[in-house]
């Protein structure tokens, strides 16, 4: 796969003076080690461990913004046996396997959300500047090795993002997974998708009361309009307006359409004047996760402090259920919708996904539509506004 490009006039000349800049170095940011990337447009940051793409601030028209969550733990110590991926936790982060799960993998027993979301990242100094991060991970319990590549480039509102697995063998689930925080005003947010063809809620139950964890929707419940989604209680509710349901924690999956070459994700912050979006290949990444964390978790360390916060984690798996269950015989994989990848240790198996923002005018309400141009996007909301936004979507496509 190319790496992105913007206009035909300064591709080459950022990308080698990228290539050829010295390594990036570490900096503490909320307590954790992380190299800096920066262009004209983003500054982010990416944590040693885990790998961790957070804080992140993008400079629009309408202002800096900085959408993704922070843990409120950071720097405090945690309870012995929390997941290793909690003590990092920000931002988005690549997951290997994806979720968690009791059962193992015919030996292989990973921990929550894969050692790619744990473990330390090493630096590819020498593929690494200013605007272009390269890091890499040996990973033990499958043996194999995952390259991280992310890349800022000049005048985009941006992050491509790509993970490489490379002599890896066997079923592997796997997945983004972004946290956006919210204003806490209820409804704040407005979400879109790109036509979807299954919406259920997780089939198991997601926390326990007995352990201080609430949940408020009903599990298992298949639906086909986000606006109704059954509660555990009776009625149901809408899960387009975010945040809602403060008090509770639930997490839901819908599954992309494969017959149109680009998927899409979008938060609408019409107060705040700006979208976020994410963008996929369909074919790579089948599902959206979204985990609604709205202070349902009373113990440590969430302890009811992590609160207007949305997952919207883009995966191939069976929820967060965890390898065992996505490789396996499951009832969306017999629907049709991939779980699970088969990776092959001659073959290189590429993720590639981008993030992005963009400031919007007043009256832009909630996206409808994105029309794909190949150098740009269009995003239209249903009121009619619309606003372009200038991407590499060839980004997308490994084969290109």
């Amino acid at each position: 796969m190319s790496p992105p490009r913007t206009r035909q006039t300064d591709v080459a000349g950022s990308y080698c003076t990228l290539m050829k800049a010295p390594g990036l170095r570490l900096q503490t940011v909320f307590h954790q080690p992380s190299w800096r990337l920066a262009s004209d447009a983003v500054e982010a940051f990416v944590t040693r461990l885990g790998g961790h793409l957070g804080p992140v601030t993008f400079h629009t028209a309408a202002g800096p913004v900085q959408p993704y969550a922070i843990a409120p733990w950071h720097g405090e110590k945690l309870p012995a046996g929390a997941p290793g991926v909690l003590k990092p936790l920000r931002g988005d982060f690549f997951c290997a396997p994806f979720g968690g799960g009791p059962k193992r993998w015919q030996g292989e027993n990973h921990p929550p959300h894969g050692e790619t979301a744990e473990g330390a990242w090493k630096l590819v100094a020498d593929e690494s500047g200013p605007g272009h991060l390269v890091a890499e991970m040996k990973t033990r319990v499958r043996p194999g090795r995952v390259v991280k590549r992310i890349s800022l480039l000049p005048g985009e509102t941006n992050v491509y993002l790509r993970h490489e697995f490379h002599g890896m063998k066997g079923p592997m689930s796997f997945g983004h997974h972004a946290t956006l925080k919210f204003p806490e005003a209820p409804g704040a947010g407005r979400l879109a998708f790109s036509p979807w063809k299954f919406g259920q809620v997780c089939p198991e139950a997601f926390e326990d009361p007995a352990l201080g964890g609430y949940s408020a929707l009903k599990f298992g419940a298949r639906f086909r309009d986000l606006r109704r989604v059954p509660l555990a209680n009776g009625g149901t509710t809408d899960l387009t307006r975010y945040p809602a349901r403060a008090g509770f924690e639930d997490l839901v999956m819908i599954s992309a359409r494969t017959d149109a070459p680009y998927a899409w994700t979008s938060v609408t912050f019409p107060t705040e004047r700006y979208v976020w979006f994410a963008l996929k290949n369909p074919r790579v990444l089948a599902s959206t996760v979204m985990w609604h964390s709205n202070g349902g978790r009373h113990y440590a360390p969430w302890s009811s402090r992590h609160r207007a916060v949305l997952g919207l984690e883009e995966v191939t798996s069976c929820f967060h259920l965890g390898l065992a269950a996505s490789a396996a015989p499951n009832a969306l994989n017999r629907r049709g919708i991939t779980t699970a990848v088969r990776l092959d240790p001659r073959r290189p198996f590429v993720v590639p996904y981008i993030m992005a923002v963009a400031a919007i005018p007043r009256g832009f309400d909630v996206v409808r539509t994105i029309d794909f141009r190949g150098d740009h996007l269009v995003l239209r909301a249903a009121s009619g506004k619309s606003v372009r936004h200038a991407v590499d979507l060839s980004f997308l496509h490994p084969a290109s």
